[in-house]
């Protein structure tokens, strides 16, 4: 596996690719890997012949007071990892290769239809960081495919549409939540929880889940299934950012009409923000 941290590098080893005839795949991250990341890298090299992975903590992304100084930095054993599971370029560029004139001069991509709400409303500015980096990733490394979990749903339907508004060549793909035996997603975040926090952060996916089947039993009093399960949720230590019931490609909160749904919620566990969702069918 090639690492490299220029953009000009990167685009003579992909233009030798295409040359030969090869699809390239690309998994963008920011580090700090687990086993949902490497069943990306995984699924990239079930869609393409040419895999490359990126990390990159990008600053645009993150508020005011959240922690992108604390932002974990594994760069060596990301490196390992990515190999391991047969990856074939990770770009890591620092700051100045990704915003040459800082994050302040640089164009900016909005996609408000789908970044307002859930997280676009506790976080602002953060999908318009999202959708930025994304876009200037995908114009370095020209994938023909971009893999992303579906952990972060909204995050991909944001850049499904980007995608689809900018006619960018692209397919993306999403694949499923990677979770723990407990259930509770897999993310770079469950680092911070402590033990006792991680035993509890299973209730989430758990509150998900039963939330999820009284939708599919013809329950609509989404109102009232969403009182209950912040009810629960704040019962056993978590502060409820959000538990909301949308339909799955608007993000608009749902009606009694919608057969397909997503159920979005984030919440604080001690000093963590968790978030994750599950979709339903009725």
């Amino acid at each position: 596996m090639h690492t490299i941290a220029s953009c000009a590098e990167l685009r003579q080893i992909i233009q030798s690719k295409k040359n030969a005839e090869l699809s390239v795949a690309f998994v963008p991250t920011m580090g700090n890997l687990h086993e949902g990341h490497l069943t990306l890298v995984d699924a990239a090299k079930q869609h393409a012949d040419y895999v490359v992975a990126s990390i990159f903590v990008n600053p645009m992304q993150f508020g005011e007071n959240e922690d992108l100084d604390a932002y974990p930095r594994t760069l060596s054993d990301d490196s390992t990892a990515l190999r391991r599971h047969g990856c074939d370029l990770l770009f890591a560029p620092g700051a100045r290769e990704v915003y040459p004139n800082g994050i302040t001069e640089e164009t900016r991509i909005e996609v408000p239809s789908l970044g307002r709400n859930h997280c676009g409303s506790s976080r602002p500015g953060h999908f318009v960081g999202v959708a930025t980096v994304v876009a200037k990733l995908f114009n370095m490394v020209q994938p023909d495919v971009a893999i992303f979990g579906q952990k972060d749903f909204q995050q991909l339907a944001v850049i499904r549409k980007m995608v689809r508004d900018l006619c960018m060549p692209i397919e993306i793909i999403g694949i499923p939540t990677s979770r723990e035996p407990s259930g509770l997603a897999r993310s770079s975040r469950n680092g911070y929880l402590s033990e006792d926090e991680k035993r509890t952060a299973s209730t989430l996916f758990q509150v998900l889940s039963r939330s999820k089947q009284q939708l599919e039993k013809g329950d609509s009093d989404f109102a009232h299934i969403r009182s209950e399960a912040r009810q629960v949720l704040e019962a056993a230590g978590f502060k409820c950012d959000y538990f909301n019931i949308a339909h799955p490609l608007t993000l608009d909160s749902a009606t009694a009409k919608d057969k397909e749904l997503v159920i979005l919620a984030a919440a604080w566990l001690g000093r963590t923000r968790l978030i994750d969702n599950i979709t339903v069918s009725r």
